[in-house]
């Protein structure tokens, strides 16, 4: 459920006064990960690498109060539920756009992943859950990439992850992931946090 909140009310007060008119009000950190387990879970279990890493971006900001908070134009809105977007590559050469409900179960998650993946890929249409805080992916595989800086727009102020092609060294594979959040939602630490946790989630596969 999606729900109008009084900034006043919340912790992220002070940011919204500060952010919530800036005319670039986004931040991006990027860290290098170690995705060695991600790599070897991915393998053991059959689940794809990119399913398996959406689902850890859910499990790492499933227990964080800032993630279900959006601000959107001059209002803030709180959420009860997360999901990530994920961009699909269609059968006409273009690209759709499609929410996956984030789910503590790891199966039902890639079931999911897979139901609605394949459907945005044939059908060439995308899928919107509109009562859920959407966190936002993009892999672009094609290549290694050392940071990503999306651009912006407020008709997206969602948080995002961005990355791309893995690389593997001798005694462990490792991936670059570039986050970029809105100031209004948290604070620079609040994402350093999250990406220490991301890390954690990742190695607990």
């Amino acid at each position: 459920m999606k729900t109008e909140i009084s900034p006043l009310e919340t912790t992220r007060a002070e940011a919204f006064d500060l952010w919530m008119t800036s005319p670039m009000p986004m931040v991006t950190l990027t860290k290098t990960f170690n995705v060695s387990k991600l790599l070897k879970a991915s393998k053991r279990t059959g689940i794809k690498f990119n399913t398996l890493l959406c689902w850890c971006i859910g499990k790492a900001a499933s227990n964080i109060k800032e993630f279900y908070l959006l601000p959107e134009k001059d209002k803030l809105f709180h959420f009860d539920s997360l999901a990530i977007n994920v961009i699909v590559n269609n059968s006409k050469g273009g690209i759709n756009s499609c929410d996956i409900a984030f789910s503590n179960d790891i199966q039902q998650f890639a079931k999911e992943y897979n139901i609605t993946t394949a459907q945005a890929a044939t059908q060439c249409k995308s899928s919107f859950l509109e009562d859920s805080m959407i966190i936002g992916t993009s892999a672009m595989i094609e290549t290694e990439l050392d940071s990503i800086v999306n651009q912006y727009t407020d008709k997206f102020c969602n948080p995002m992850l961005m990355w791309g092609k893995y690389r593997r060294h001798w005694i462990k594979t490792t991936l670059p992931i570039s986050f970029q959040f809105h100031h209004v939602q948290m604070d620079g630490g609040h994402a350093a946090s999250y990406l220490e946790r991301l890390q954690k989630v990742i190695n607990g596969l």
